[in-house]
């Protein structure tokens, strides 16, 4: 057994495949909101802060090791919202122009990294990670997905306009996280793949994604961050697309898509994980959830494996089986440190 770590360290050294006491126990999905409420009805206390300090609230609740996540604005209080989910504002340059005013503002530090959360994060009681917009994701937000699929053959300019920003602000943003706080990982997000594979291909990717990438992730390495991806889906196929861009790790590894945690470690010994375990097997009782839990096991006994939910606690998941999962959350993240 290692000697103890604090909950910062411990997160900064299992990213990096190096001894811990334990695993890190975290939930890097926030609840759903349903859960929530249903939780509250089976005695989960309602009363917490408001926003991301409410989430740490929960975290620390159910024991487990609290991480605040910065998800930095990026639209000015003055966007107009899309006219319904998957609808965009930007149909050419015409429109982007037109928009852009409405976009890349400036950020409050200490409203978005709050002194006491840097302070706890310098005690090494808070972890602290933070979430930049990808570059397949961004412009699908603006364009909407149809329009943003077709943008790749029809519109390649706009695309890379529109990345060319966004690579200049999410510049901005590292160099004012620098400026306050070391975290200990970052994610894009991006969610490219779905259960059949990314929804572009890698001479897309490489054109479109890989520059801005390359550009970004030595920042953020030299910051002493690791640099992740918060992808859905079967990402299994895009993996090395990725890692040429510089990434280090990705998030959630979602079961039900077919992704193989095993198969992912041998083809990718030294690439990081979080979550991966499948939320499924939640409701179905501890022996299930066991299952689970040891078909994790071996690849959380390799190192760079924070295990999680694959995505988020689903709403069929009463408190009491929740609770259960966490107990085997704790048995299991000291085997795999033994």
């Amino acid at each position: 057994m290692e000697p103890a770590l604090n909950n910062r360290d411990r997160f900064r050294a299992i990213l990096r495949f190096e001894k811990v006491d334990r695993l890190p126990r975290f939930e890097w999905a926030i609840w759903w909101d349903q859960t929530i409420r249903r939780w509250e009805g089976e005695g989960l206390p309602a009363e917490r802060p408001a926003g991301e300090a409410g989430i740490v609230a929960i975290m620390e609740h159910f024991g487990l090791d609290p991480a605040w996540q910065s998800w930095f604005p990026i639209h000015k209080p003055t966007y107009p919202r899309p006219a319904s989910h998957g609808q965009g504002h930007v149909s050419d340059m015409a429109s982007y122009e037109a928009i852009r005013e409405h976009l890349y503002p400036e950020i409050n530090w200490d409203a978005a990294l709050p002194p006491e959360v840097r302070e706890r994060h310098r005690r090494g009681e808070l972890a602290v990670w933070f979430t930049l917009n990808g570059f397949f994701w961004f412009p699908r937000t603006l364009l909407g997905i149809e329009r943003h699929l077709f943008a790749f053959h029809d519109q390649p300019e706009l695309l890379h306009r529109i990345n060319t920003d966004l690579l200049a602000f999410n510049k901005y943003l590292l160099n004012g996280i620098a400026d306050v706080i070391e975290p200990e990982f970052m994610t894009f997000a991006e969610d490219l793949s779905y259960n059949h594979g990314p929804m572009l291909s890698r001479t897309a990717f490489r054109e479109f994604l890989t520059p801005y990438y390359s550009e970004l992730t030595p920042l953020i390495r030299k910051m002493n961050v690791v640099p992740m991806v918060d992808s859905d889906g079967n990402v299994e196929r895009c993996l090395p697309w990725f890692i040429e861009g510089g990434i280090d790790g990705l998030l959630p590894w979602e079961r039900q898509s077919g992704v193989d945690i095993a198969r992912v470690r041998a083809n990718h010994p030294r690439f990081a994980i979080i979550g991966a375990f499948d939320k499924m097997t939640m409701n179905q009782g501890v022996e299930a959830m066991r299952g689970e839990w040891e078909r994790l096991l071996p690849v959380m006994r390799t190192g760079g494996f924070i295990p999680s939910v694959d995505h988020q606690t689903p709403p069929g998941v009463s408190l009491a089986q929740y609770r259960d999962f966490l107990a085997l959350m704790w048995e299991y993240t000291e085997r795999a440190a033994a």
